[in-house]
């Protein structure tokens, strides 16, 4: 009986876990508060936003993510350059130092959802699979916000954006 309990804490303290409304958690990382914008019907791209911190003593990429809604997910980065806003690619992933946090966000570091398969919904919740070099993947859920919220202000405008 005391391995069955045994294996059971072990598996519990294995799993990652739903902290709060909108926290995920692992013994390594801890994701606040992922979310999306809806999309219009026919817009191929979405965008996922979320805070990583590496609560570990070692540094940890985020070396991709997947979902059921998109073909591809790729992780960006936004900068001003010559007076204009571009966007390209993380090839190598976004390190997240020991002890620290990162914010995906707009105009910023942030994931690009690819090849949507139907638009992204007011209130829909996606399901998002994070990938780290140095930890665990991890299970999240992209929370579909509205379009009126304060946090898309000065947001880029993905539907244009060609895929490579």
């Amino acid at each position: 009986m005391k391995v069955k309990a045994l294996f059971a804490a072990a598996l519990i303290a294995l799993t990652p876990t739903w902290a709060t409304a909108h926290e995920f958690v692992t013994e390594a990382v801890h994701i606040d508060h992922p979310w999306s914008r809806p999309t219009p019907p026919g817009t191929p791209m979405g965008v996922g936003y979320l805070v990583i911190k590496n609560t570990s003593d070692a540094d940890i990429t985020l070396i991709g993510a997947h979902t059921p809604r998109a073909a591809s997910v790729s992780i960006h980065e936004s900068m001003m350059h010559d007076g204009m806003m571009t966007m390209q690619p993380l090839k190598n992933g976004l390190t997240i130092p020991a002890g620290e946090t990162v914010e995906l966000k707009p105009l910023g570091y942030h994931l690009m959802l690819e090849k949507l398969n139907g638009p992204l919904q007011e209130g829909e919740s996606v399901p998002l699979t994070l990938e780290f070099d140095g930890a665990a993947a991890l299970d999240v859920q992209l929370m579909v916000e509205p379009l009126d919220g304060g946090s898309m202000k000065g947001e880029m405008d993905h539907s244009g954006h060609h895929m490579e």
